[in-house]
């Protein structure tokens, strides 16, 4: 397949983006929207918890990311309704995850950025 059919194939499958590739209405917006929920040094923490540790409540991430629990319950809040965690109930217990691989991959790739910024090209 060649064409803008596959450059758009590829863009939507975790592939690099290429130049012609044209985005849709709204989608600007919404990947604005996702960075500035992940502009958050106290969102990232929480972020890199669940990366070490699948599945935590409420407390252990506050803990792990250095937040209050009010501050850590408001984090995870944004970060859900960003579809960057989901939680799941366990009795009374609430257990929050990483809703998929997408968020650890961009912010592996936004690491390598920084550390080929700071280290020279």
């Amino acid at each position: 397949m060649s064409g803008p059919d596959s450059r758009v194939a590829a863009a939507s499958s975790g592939a690099p983006l290429q130049a012609g590739v044209p985005w849709r209405d709204g989608e600007v917006d919404e990947l604005a929207e996702t960075f500035r929920v992940l502009a958050d040094p106290g969102r990232l923490r929480v972020i890199l918890a669940l990366m070490e540790t699948p599945e935590m409540h409420v407390g252990g991430l506050a803990e792990a990311a250095g937040l209050s629990e009010t501050a850590c319950s408001h984090a995870l809040r944004l970060l859900r309704t960003a579809h960057v965690v989901k939680r799941r109930k366990v009795g009374r217990s609430v257990l929050y995850s990483l809703d998929d691989d997408h968020v650890s991959g961009l912010l592996g790739l936004a690491r390598d950025h920084v550390k080929h910024a700071r280290d020279g090209r």
